[in-house]
């Protein structure tokens, strides 16, 4: 994997988990074969392996993601117990 191409996409994604992610999702799909998905989606990929396309596909904004909201969990309240 190309560490400009990875450290452009890291600045573009934000969050390294979700870039890792993204990745080994689109890798999978690149090396699944057979159907539209597998094919890629920028011009002259020549020697580039796998990853370093989807990279290249996160740079140049040809996939898209969507990043869930963030929620405050609320501890749940014990219920008082009667005496007897």
């Amino acid at each position: 994997m190309n560490a400009e191409l990875a450290k452009k996409a890291a600045e573009k994604v934000g969050n390294p988990n979700v870039l890792i992610n993204l990745i080994s999702r689109r890798v999978r799909q690149l090396n699944a074969g057979g159907g539209g998905l597998s094919r890629p989606l920028i011009d002259n990929t020549g020697h580039l392996g796998a990853a370093d396309i989807a990279l290249r596909e996160i740079i140049e904004d040809k996939i898209g993601w969507d990043m869930p909201e963030v929620t405050d969990l609320i501890k749940p309240q014990a219920k008082r117990r009667r005496k007897r």
